[in-house]
């Protein structure tokens, strides 16, 4: 978009440029000996002609003329470094991952340098930010607690069942809803059975009494299966539509299996009807609590609910199983709704949840389960480093509140100092949805007069950090209309207040609401940038809706990784995808879109001014030559190359001071500002160069050998120069040199030289005139010519290099802060530090003796700590030998930080 308002600039500078020309001419030209010189006299239909054609044909000679303005071949190189840069991201080694085998996959080139612009990250909870390996940790009937080992002395005691109990042993009946309840998981669920041991990604489950390996789409299925098999109860298999398990006595009870109420996300429940030997026919159910406790009758209810609402404050995924018995007209009512349901051919989704809704009601509560799902390696410092670097992280699940909220604190979104503001159902059911949303406004705006919270940063410094939870439900009635046909008020507010948290959690949540969300904060009045990542089918339409959308290469299939514009294997990766390699596609491409119309300034500004030399009369400054191969052979590939390789500080200290990409936020290197910027730079260095050489040959001692310099001589200095100074002035830019880098930039240089020398110093035979014969070697055989190049070169560079040096000096960013304190001390000290330097003047320590770091195990190390040209450091002794007085141990270690007290 920056690009494309540039281009419209310089279109309206070409325009200009031809209109003035035009009218220019026609002034000129108004004196009659300057119209028809002798030399030139004009025929009698060129008299006659009609004066707006002619005038008409001049604009557009001159727009011929100056269209090398527009930097066409731009795009063609913006292209070429996305895509050629896109590489780069797929061969990063620490982005792949052992486990699976798996490297980052780029689905698109298009939007990398929208990874260095991110500000806001939404990312699924399930997979995403836990591993999705789910293990059976405990099960609750009716109020007994069942756990699939025994712990004895600190072993586990496999196959054996353990009931941890909470009140006392189940009775008769109690013994006959256990049975039930064992039975239901063995039977509701997708699970397929393979008896093989070699399949991908799976291992056999070495304490199951039968060799077996479980297979399903969702990990949970595959967890509580397993977990029950350790619990006496053991699926064996579908066969023939008869499911088979294996009870406690070894006894292989068959089910015939009559209907599958399958699950989906709105529901967030599944059930199966089936017929027992005795032919007695149950509904098994299970789902989320929310979705089974308002359908059930009967059961202990209340010590279920206790204890799935434990579970989840622990961080435990929570599932609640029911039944209910189905008489054989019951079930064939049901049959015969589901069949029409089926067979509908409109409406067929909406007139199963319909008959689903129907069927599934007042059920019998038999308990719940609880599996763990453990967060993955790095997802806390990863979230942590995203909030540092200013980008607002919201978590979208599916999972009840209590779960989620445990996972955000663990992953570290929520801290002990944060906030927790609700806005859930039990709160608006307490309260109106309008007192809720300003008595969260008034909380979190309190403040405002006083202190100013940092809009886009993540994280706030003299606040109350707020941390804000809302479920799906209180969403549904944020977005729906209110009665006089508009909810934008309860939308602003609740952005309002969104702005003001540091985090925020959004659960209960169903699909769509996930892309609502995401809608939501892309429409809004910042319009920021946004990112959505997840690993599973349900969240296709967040990461579809997303400006970025990152899939995670999961256990959930590859719909979000194929949806995605990006894949990477782990949720950690995306620390060094967004601070690193985002950053530098921001920054290369950024200089890359100025660095080309800067240039084209400089080429075509002095064939502006050459005009006001030649009479207006469209005269070329430059050979056809020069013109066709400037941006397609003299300046092209080193501008390719460090838009693919410039790395204006080190990748280790992008991941080290995540606060750097706050640097580039904002679209801080394509502004306006930076835009007149290299815009009047071109300006002033086209003035240089032209007005240089015109004095230089207005001199009568430019040549040496007596001979007068032409026309074409005159635009070979002029260009000479120009050549030279864009290609030093990328030079000057580049930070990260390499082998190619330095090939590529004076081997552009060397290229034009010889060019030059061949195009002129040989006569070709297909060419019907050669004006440029001999004018590159006249030109240099010239000495002040010599002079000349280098001077004018020395002059165009020098305000850049002034500026540079000012700013550097005098306001500083952080990312130039970094860079010099990266060239003052390119060596940090550490173990390996020569002593001379440890010795310099510039180096001073303090001992710290007086208080040594203890440890849990009473062993304590003495050490020193340094200030070292601005830069701070612990160091423990060198590995080779050195110790003083402050220091004496032979392991060796380095720590780095900032300010002048470090804590270690």
């Amino acid at each position: 978009r920056s690009m494309n308002l540039f281009l419209i600039v310089y279109l309206c500078i070409l325009i200009s440029k031809a209109l003035i020309n035009t009218v220019l001419k026609y002034v000129w030209q108004s004196e009659p000996f300057r119209d028809e010189p002798w030399y030139n006299q004009k025929t009698e239909p060129e008299r006659k002609r009609n004066l707006f054609l002619r005038a008409l044909t001049d604009f557009l000679a001159f727009m011929v003329l100056f269209n090398y303005i527009i930097p066409v071949s731009m795009y063609v190189t913006v292209e070429m470094q996305k895509f050629l840069g896109s590489y780069f991201l797929t061969w990063d080694e620490e982005m792949f991952d052992e486990d699976t085998g798996e490297g980052p996959l780029v689905n698109t080139s298009d939007l990398n340098e929208e990874l260095g612009q991110i500000e806001y990250v939404f990312t699924d909870k399930t997979g995403t930010l836990t591993e999705n390996n789910m293990e059976f940790v405990e099960c609750c009937i009716e109020g007994h607690v069942y756990v699939p080992h025994v712990i004895c002395n600190g072993q586990i005691l496999h196959d054996c069942t353990g009931i941890d109990m909470i009140d006392s042993s189940p009775g008769g009946s109690g013994k006959e809803r256990e049975e039930l309840f064992f039975r239901a998981l063995c039977l509701c669920h997708t699970v397929q059975v393979k008896d093989d041991d070699s399949v991908d990604g799976l291992k056999k489950n070495q304490l199951s009494r039968r060799s077996c390996i479980y297979i399903s789409s969702s990990p949970d299925e595959v967890a509580l299966v397993e977990g029950i098999q350790r619990l006496g109860y053991t699926y064996l298999r579908l066969k023939d539509n008869f499911m088979e398990i294996l009870n406690r006595e070894n006894n292989i009870e068959k089910f015939e299996l009559l209907e599958v109420l399958s699950f989906d996300s709105v529901r967030r429940r599944m059930s199966v009807i089936v017929k027992s030997s005795t032919g007695d026919i149950f509904l098994f159910c299970k789902g989320a609590d929310s979705s089974i406790f308002p359908r059930v009758k009967e059961g202990k209810i209340d010590q279920i609910r206790s204890r799935v609402e434990r579970n989840a404050v622990e961080g435990l995924r929570t599932l609640c199983v029911a039944y209910k018995k189905l008489t054989a007209e019951e079930y064939s009512n049901a049959q015969k709704l589901l069949q029409n349901a089926k067979l509908a051919l409109q409406d067929r989704e909406k007139k199963l949840a319909e008959v689903y809704e129907k069927i599934e009601r007042d059920f019998i509560l038999l308990g719940a389960t609880a599996v763990e799902d453990r967060l993955q390696e790095k997802a806390a410092d990863t979230i942590e480093a995203l909030q540092k670097a200013g980008i607002k992280v919201w978590v979208l699940t599916g999972d009840k509140m209590e779960t989620a909220a445990a996972t955000c604190y663990a992953c570290k979104l929520f801290r002990r100092n944060t906030q927790i503001l609700e806005l859930t159902t039990k709160k608006i059911e307490e309260q109106s949805l309008h007192d809720v949303l300003f008595d969260l406004s008034k909380t979190v705006l309190r403040h405002n007069g006083s202190l100013t919270r940092d809009t886009f940063s993540g994280l706030s410094t003299d606040m109350q950090d707020y941390g804000l939870i809302i479920d799906g439900a209180a969403l549904s009635l944020i977005m729906k209309p209110r009665q006089d046909g508009s909810s934008g008020n309860y939308r602003e507010l609740f952005l309002e207040i969104c702005r003001n948290c540091s985090a925020v959690l959004c659960c209960r949540m169903a699909p769509l609401q996930k892309a609502q969300i995401v809608k939501l904060i892309k429409l809004s009045k910042e319009h920021p940038i946004t990112l959505a990542i997840g690993d599973g089918a349900n969240d296709v339409s967040m990461i579809l809706e997303a400006h970025v959308g990152i899939g995670i290469i999961g256990k959930e299939g590859r719909q979000a990784a194929r949806n995605s514009d990006y894949a990477i294997p782990k949720f950690k990766h995306l620390k060094k995808m967004l601070l690193v390699h985002g950053h530098f596609y921001y920054v290369r491409i950024s200089e890359l879109v100025q660095y080309f119309f800067y240039k084209n300034v400089c080429f075509i500004f002095p064939q502006f001014l050459y005009q006001f030399f030649c009479g207006f009369s469209q005269q070329t400054l430059y050979d056809t030559a020069y013109l066709t191969l400037y941006n397609i052979s003299f300046t092209s590939l080193p501008i390719l190359l460090y838009g693919l390789m410039e790395q204006h500080v080190s990748a280790d200290t992008l991941k080290r001071e995540p606060s750097l990409y706050r640097d580039v936020a904002k679209n801080a290197l394509l502004r306006w500002r930076a835009f007149i910027y290299w815009t009047f730079l071109g300006v002033f260095d086209a003035v240089v160069f032209f007005f240089g050489a015109y004095f230089l040959f207005d001199n009568t001692i430019v040549t040496s050998n007596g001979q007068m310099f032409g026309n074409w001589t005159f635009g070979t200095l002029v260009f000479t120069v120009l050549v030279f100074t864009v290609t030093l002035k990328l030079a000057l830019d580049t930070h990260y040199w390499t082998w190619i880098n330095h090939f590529m930039i004076w081997g552009s240089l060397v290229f034009y030289i010889i060019f030059s020398l061949l195009w002129g110093g040989i006569i070709w035979p297909f060419l019907n005139y050669q004006r440029m014969y001999y004018v590159f070697m006249q030109m240099l055989s010239s000495g002040p010519a010599w002079l000349g190049i280098i001077l004018l070169i020395t002059v165009s560079l020098l305000p850049d290099v002034l500026k540079k040096v000012l700013c550097r000096q005098l306001w500083p960013t952080a990312t130039e802060r970094i860079q010099n304190a990266s060239r003052h001390c390119r060596e940090h000290i550490s173990e390996f530090t020569p002593l001379a330097c440890l010795k310099s003047p510039r180096y001073r320590s303090s001992d710290c003796s007086n208080s040594p770091a203890r440890r849990s195990n009473s062993h304590s190390k003495k050490m020193m700590f340094t200030h070292w040209r601005g830069v701070n450091y612990s160091v423990l002794p060198s590995v080779f030998g050195y110790s003083n007085k402050h220091c004496r141990s032979s392991a060796g270690h380095h720590y780095s930080g900032t300010g002048l007290e470090t804590s270690v």
